[in-house]
């Protein structure tokens, strides 16, 4: 083919492929806000607001500029989900690009034949069309985060990078490393994956000018990309931020001019080296020192978007993580100082939480926390730093720590086994301590110790006991087997071959990867794929590819090695890099909150390319053998067909969110819950993300206060939350800044020195005090110990002289507020006593107590529900009433049920049938939508809060209204699309209360016939795999045997009959 015709139709097939993604993302997209992070970063990005750190400000502009295309407010999260799947489309543009300008290199002459430039093009098209359609790429391609953009960037570098290979050697080659730095500058604000194409680039460089090849030169060549990739990530714009913090101190404490004065003078001294930098090297002809210095100033170009955050802070938006208002701060938002620091060379192990302080060192300096004293114009430190950070035992240290998050121990002890222990030397002559530890060893020696009581009593007695830390060897055991097999492989498997379900794995029957051969699935599961249940086949998310596109990757990896062995390994490290090269960076511990496979999309990338080389190594080695005219016709027809094909046909049904506004639809109940001006405690991202979007996009309900109580432990939150926020007035706080400062009462610790019950404000008036007769040191000046060696932290704390605390209850201020309906006044408490439980009182309940106080029962109060901990409801879980979706704190005592925990507070059914009749459903059109993960959970709540309604309007004799309700969750929440059958049986129950047996019936029949499937299934694996899975066939058995209960509390007669021998039959499977 001439090769102006293969340039038209490269461009025109490539533009096609681009069309063809964006139509189906655009036809799959989720029409709103969905879970986890994209309420955030849809807010962020349409409000130009400061997210969670390392920060997207790139990102959040072009999602500002994107919002603007929306018609209406209701609209924006559409438009920048499909922002997600405009820059997806882009990716499989450049990746159709990408894959015939290295088949065109690869092939040699393209004028040889008209059909294989047509067997190239055909290529590009299976492989981008196949990426087009993988599990992880899609996903992240209909909804708002940055993973889509983060993959595009990676895709553009790589494209660019073979571009430059292409004019490496003219006289401006070059142009396209300056582009390709700029690019890496850019992918900063977005996110930092895209530093991962660096050890790529730099082989193309290294295979392109060095024609001798060896071992050595070759492994110096990778060495050298990574440290180009740490020289940007950590010794250029980290030491630059730096710079600019140590000139602010220096301008405005030591000079004293006025603030941000030395990050101006920073920004034009920057400049000028740069302007003279670049004269002096074109002046003397100096190339790589002028190409260098141009690629290092495109850097800072690309990362400048990075001011917005800065400027934005500064502007008092509502959301405004981090506040980093200063460059100091900036800096520690880019360094992630908010979140706990990953060792990934030599750290602790997740022993070393039972080892006590280090010997030597027990303690390191924190960094100093600047913050504006704007009344004398300084700079002040507010933080006492030095010595107040734990440090971690060096006996319980290691190089590699792959096992290291003590919050991990249970799961990591299946890899080291139970550790040796003995009695420390001191101890020894104890005798109680050393029975202690003999008996424990004979338990385990007796196999009557799991993993979880054994991390229970070494948390217990580890003070008093040497432990072993893990080997190397197990740590690098688990990097195999769990971060790279578990955490990366069985990504890789889902998206090339097949997933099982949508529900995460933890080494269980799901989240595996399947092929849909089952032989094979026999194999890699060990348990039989014959007979599954219902539910099982009619996952939305069991996808089965039968290997086709894994094997035609493989083939054009073999292709690949063959034909180029340096376009092989420049490919093979970036599929490296962008895969376990990220599991391994971060470290990753064991089953975080819910699947990561999107961080490792670029390795998928990859091999997507490498199905593109494995259709056209099919058409070659055929072409060889069988002389057809245009071949390649059939063959690309057949390999699209077969994989892209097959991916989007099995994939559709669960990438779809069309239609799907369940995130949507749990803000507004959340929202709509509260009774006006409320305050609304959240916990995690999915209780509070949702809710920003609704408020700060949408509008819904302003004037809720949402607090949530995970971020309420820093003080820039703190701050934002005593500022009013559209309608929403400031929390209720008598707490200035200075009480709550970084640093500062982080934590108090509990020294109980009277068991009298002590009125709020005074517990709070105590505990906040700064004079030295509430700290500390003087309560153990006075019971006489040697305060000497004593951290200044530890002496200088306020500690909780009692556990007992009492809340008044201004009852003329709940009734007149309406934080109890009028006709229960006469059960309102006079005052509520709590127990403070747990060794201190950390720093968001502090808050919480003050908000307490300081409302006076004057703004009703409310908690999500996100968490079941009696910190979480301030120890007042006996004083809860449920509205709607939420838990309204009231003076009634409803003491809890102690065999039913998770049924808290009392149920006011004026308040409540209203407003369960007016929930958002999350589906606004009768069509088949696709319920995820998160979406049936939230029927746990939507369930467990209507059957309380219902029991409560059956107690009232509103027969009606119960089963209004009853047949309202049935119909909106169906059996099949819902699934967690347990919390069904009390439907049932409730429709024999009132008399609708036949509705009770037929719930009978639908739930017990998922029972029977799992039970005859179960009965047909082998006796070694009965054995394995003895809980889950226990347990089906027992809500089996539990839903039947419910028939003989109100069945008699023939049907209760046949449906208990019924059970017995199943029963009998496993005798």
């Amino acid at each position: 083919m001439d090769e102006k015709i293969f340039k038209k139709w490269n461009l025109i097939l490539g533009w096609s492929s681009f069309l063809i993604a964006f139509i189906v993302y655009y036809l799959t997209s989720e029409p709103t806000v969905g879970f986890w992070d994209t309420g955030e970063y849809i807010t962020t990005s349409a409000k130009l607001q400061v997210g969670h750190p390392p920060g997207a400000p790139l990102f959040q502009m072009l999602g500002a500029i994107f919002s603007i295309f929306a018609l209406n407010s209701d609209q924006i999260g559409f438009t920048l989900n499909l922002m997600s799947g405009f820059a997806s489309a882009l990716t499989i543009a450049f990746m159709f690009w990408s894959i015939t300008m290295l088949l065109s290199k690869i092939s040699n002459n393209l004028s040889d034949s008209k059909d294989k430039s047509m067997a190239i093009l055909g290529a590009a098209l299976t492989g981008s069309l196949a990426f087009t359609f993988t599990d992880t790429f899609w996903f992240n391609a209909v909804e708002t985060e940055t993973y889509a953009m983060g993959t595009l960037i990676m895709a553009v570098l790589f494209y660019l990078a073979l571009r430059w290979e292409q004019d490496m050697n003219s006289k401006r080659g070059n142009k396209w490393l300056v582009l390709i730095s700029f690019i890496i500058g850019l992918s900063f604000g977005i996110h930092f994956m895209g530093l991962l194409t660096i050890p790529a680039i730099v082989l193309i460089y290294f295979f392109k000018n060095y024609q001798t090849v060896n071992i050595k030169n070759f492994l110096i060549a990778n060495i050298a990309g990574v440290a180009i990739v740490m020289i940007v990530f950590k010794l250029i714009l980290p030491p630059t931020l730096k710079f600019f913090s140590f000139m602010e101190l220096f301008f405005v404490n030591d000079l004293g001019l006025p603030f941000n004065s030395g990050t101006i003078a920073s920004f034009f001294l920057i400049a000028l080296l740069f302007y003279f930098f670049l004269s002096y090297t074109s002046k003397k002809k100096l190339v790589v020192s002028n190409t260098l210095g141009l690629c290092v100033l495109f850097i800072f170009i690309g990362f400048s978007s990075w001011i917005m955050l800065p400027i934005r802070a500064n502007a008092d938006v509502v959301v405004n993580e981090n506040n980093p208002s200063t460059v100091r701060e900036l800096l520690a938002y880019y360094n992630l100082e908010q979140y706990p620091k990953t060792y990934l060379f030599y750290g602790p192990l997740f022993t070393d939480q039972y080892s006590g302080l280090d010997e030597e060192n027990p303690y390191t300096d924190d960094k100093p926390k600047y913050e504006k004293d704007e009344k004398n114009g300084k700079y002040i430190v507010v933080n006492d730093y030095k010595n107040a950070t734990q440090n971690f035992n060096s006996k319980h240290a290691s190089f590699l720590p792959r096992m290291w998050s003590p919050e991990h121990a249970e799961n990591y002890l299946r890899y080291s086994g139970f550790l040796n222990f003995k009695v420390k030397p001191k101890y020894i002559s104890e005798n109680s301590i050393t029975e202690i530890a003999n008996d424990f060893k004979a338990k385990i020696q007796a196999e009557q110790v799991d993993y979880e009581t054994f991390h229970k009593f070494l948390k217990q007695y580890g003070q008093f006991l040497d432990i072993e830390k893990p080997s190397i060897l197990s740590n690098i055991y688990y990097s195999l087997d769990f971060q790279i097999g578990y955490m990366y492989w069985r990504y890789f498997m889902w998206n090339f071959t097949g997933r099982q379900d949508d529900i995460q794995g933890k080494w269980n029957m799901h989240g595996n990867w399947i092929s849909g051969i089952n032989f094979i699935d026999e194999i890699h599961l060990g348990i039989s794929q014959e007979n599954l249940p219902s539910d099982v086949l009619n996952n939305k998310a069991r996808n089965t590819y039968y290997f086709l596109p894994f094997i035609l990757g493989l083939i054009g990896l073999t292709f690949l090695w063959y034909r180029n062995r340096k376009l092989f390994w420049v490919m093979f490290v970036f599929f490296l890099f962008t895969g376990i090269g990220i599991q391994i960076y971060t470290n990753v511990r064991m089953f975080e909150p819910r699947e990561r496979d999107y961080i490792v999309v670029g390795s998928f990338y990859v091999f997507a390319m490498w199905i593109g080389f494995g259709c056209y190594a099919i058409w070659e080695y055929l072409k060889s053998i069988i002389k057809i005219e245009k071949l390649s016709i059939p063959i690309t027809l057949v390999c699209i067909a077969l994989v892209p094909g097959i991916l989007a046909a099995n994939n559709w049904d669960d990438h779809d969110r069309s239609g799907r506004y369940t995130a949507h639809a749990m803000a507004v109940n959340y929202l709509e819950s509260c009774a006006p001006n409320a305050i609304l405690f959240t916990i995690g991202d999915n209780d509070t993300f949702p809710l920003w979007y609704a408020q700060e996009i949408e509008g819904i309900r302003t004037d809720v206060r949402v607090v949530n109580t995970s971020l309420l432990s820093t003080d820039w939150y703190i701050d934002q939350m005593k500022r009013k926020a559209y309608v929403s007035d400031p929390i209720p706080s008598s707490l200035t800044h200075d009480k709550y400062k970084y640093g500062t009462r982080d934590y108090i610790i509990k020294e109980t020195i009277t068991n009298d019950t002590l009125d709020l404000n005074i517990f709070l008036d105590f505990i906040t005090r700064d004079e030295k007769r509430f700290k500390y040191k003087a309560l153990l000046d006075q019971q006489g110990y040697d305060t000497r060696g004593l951290r200044s932290q530890d002496l200088n704390a306020n500690y909780l002289p009692s556990e007992n605390i009492r809340i008044p209850v201004n009852k003329e201020n709940v009734i007149s507020n309406n934080i109890v309906n009028s006709k229960d006044a006469n059960e309102i408490v006079d005052e509520i006593i709590i127990n403070i439980k747990g060794q201190a009182l950390y720093k968001n309940r502090l808050l919480m107590l003050d908000i307490i106080a300081s409302n006076e029962w004057n703004r009703p109060i409310y908690f999500s529900g996100g968490a079941f901990g009696d910190e979480d409801y301030i120890w007042m879980k006996d004083y809860l009433q449920v509205e709607g979706v939420c838990y309204k704190l009231v003076p009634i005592k409803t003491p809890i049920n102690p065999e039913i925990p998770y049924e808290m507070g009392r149920v006011d059914t004026e308040i409540m049938y209203p407003l369960v009749k007016k929930w958002a459903w999350g589906k606004r059109k009768e069509q088949e939508i696709y319920y995820d993960v998160e979406s049936r959970k939230n029927s746990i709540t939507y369930r467990g809060n209507m059957i309380r309604l219902v029991d409560q309007l059956i107690k009232e004799n509103e027969i009606v209204k119960a089963e209004e309700i009853l047949d309202l969750a049935m119909e909106k929440m169906p059996i099949k699309d819902f699934g967690f059958y347990t919390l069904l049986e009390p439907f049932i129950n409730s429709y024999y209360k009132i008399g609708k047996s036949d509705k009770a019936r037929e719930m009978f029949e639908e739930i017990s016939k998922k029972y029977q499937e799992n039970l005859e299934y179960y009965s047909s694996i082998s006796n070694e795999n009965k054995n394995r899975y003895a809980e889950e066939i226990y347990t089906d058995i027992e809500r089996y045997r539990s839903l039947v209960d419910v028939l003989i509390s109100y069945e008699e007669g023939d049907y209760l009959e046949s449906k208990m021998q019924e059970f017995n039959d199943y029963l009998d499977l496993f005798l």
